[in-house]
């Protein structure tokens, strides 16, 4: 809901969920608890998709599809808008930390010539979480095995390091 409708109250929240909205605030004693709640779930699934993708020791192409895939999952579970997360401190060096241990994935993929090199600092790194964040958003009818396909398929595509001999149209 929150997703859909940010200004969402917690009365429309509970009633969502099939709960009354004092259960809610049992639970949370403000919206901008809630909110930091489902920030810090998002996270900490993020944390973890990191972790099980192997970033650094599984083969790369093994490694890309294994976190798309994941994140694919985590931005369909948590669709919140992760401009609010960064007003918290920790939220925000955590993601950081996040964010940094996919640059220097990318960049090993890159060194290992997965990805061009060729490509403006960061770019790489900034089209990724939107392809992901598409995919998620306009084609939920796609599996998120499927949907990762997709993703890192044009990824690829686009990022891909060329072939020696290879055209492009």
């Amino acid at each position: 809901m929150l997703a859909a409708d940010p200004a969402a109250s917690i009365a429309s929240i509970a009633a969502e969920a099939g709960v009354d909205r004092r259960t809610v605030y049992r639970r949370f004693a403000s919206r901008e608890e809630l909110l930091a709640a489902i920030h810090q779930a998002r996270l900490e699934a993020v944390e973890s998709v990191i972790e099980d993708a192997r970033l650094r020791e599984a083969p790369v192409a093994v490694a890309l599809h294994r976190y798309v895939e994941n994140i694919i999952t985590v931005n369909r579970t948590w669709p919140v808008d992760l401009t609010r997360m960064l007003a918290d401190d920790d939220i925000r060096e955590r993601r950081e930390r996040s964010v940094q241990e996919v640059d220097t994935f990318l960049r090993r993929a890159t060194d290992e010539g997965l990805l061009r090199p060729d490509q403006p600092e960061g770019w790489t790194g900034a089209l990724l979480p939107q392809l992901m964040h598409l995919v998620a958003r306009q084609m939920p009818h796609l599996s998120a095995p499927r949907a990762a396909d997709v993703v890192v398929d044009t990824f690829l595509q686009g990022m891909g390091a060329r072939q020696s001999g290879r055209t492009t149209p």
